[in-house]
């Protein structure tokens, strides 16, 4: 496993509010993604994506072994 060091400042706006982190990992990173993803496109539609986000690295994981 590769090890990523993150130094990002994310400012978020929109019509409701706005936000801002400060990830300092991969994971966190991934965590506010989705978040920001959620929000834009809602629950139903930000979880298509990310099926096909998986099921596209599930057949890339495939082909490499």
């Amino acid at each position: 496993m590769a090890i990523v060091s993150i130094d990002a400042d994310i400012k978020a706006r929109w019509a409701q509010g706005q936000c801002a982190h400060s990830p300092g990992s991969a994971e966190e990173l991934a965590i506010i993604a989705i978040d920001l993803l959620v929000r834009e496109l809602g629950t139903e539609s930000a979880q298509n994506f990310m099926n096909q986000i998986g099921l596209r690295h599930a057949a890339d994981a495939l082909n490499s072994a």
